[in-house]
């Protein structure tokens, strides 16, 4: 009987593995972009398109798209920036789930807003 749970407490602990918290911001992060740049596109767009055949709602998505690039290296850059050992703390969890709702409140907000805000301008100025 010792045998046997000793043989479990050793199986429950090998178990548990250490989490590397760089690499799933990092992950976060691509996805977010990738969600982001769909929305803005499918969103904004919508939202911009005009009668004519102006280019201009196709400069705004590449400007866009190009601002978000570093408010998301700012959110890996704090995470990339720890060594392996401090990478693998579980105290982190915390921190990472605040950065991590933070990132997809940008991701999924941004274009709406942004969408509102160009529409509220064009019918500010129509």
């Amino acid at each position: 009987m010792d045998t046997v749970t000793r043989t479990v407490s050793i199986k429950s602990a090998g178990d548990q593995k250490a989490i590397d918290w760089r690499r799933k911001m990092s992950d976060h992060i691509a996805y977010a972009l990738l969600t982001y740049t769909a929305l803005q596109i499918f969103v904004t767009i919508g939202a911009l398109k005009t009668k004519g055949t102006s280019l201009l709602p196709y400069l705004a998505l590449v400007i866009l798209v190009g601002a978000i690039i570093p408010a998301c290296r700012r959110f890996e850059r704090r995470w990339t920036s720890l060594t392996a050992e401090q990478a693998m703390a579980p105290e982190l969890e915390h921190r990472f789930r605040s950065d991590r709702v933070a990132l997809w409140l940008l991701a999924i907000g941004l274009p709406f807003a942004l969408t509102a805000l160009f529409k509220g301008l064009a019918l500010a100025f129509a």
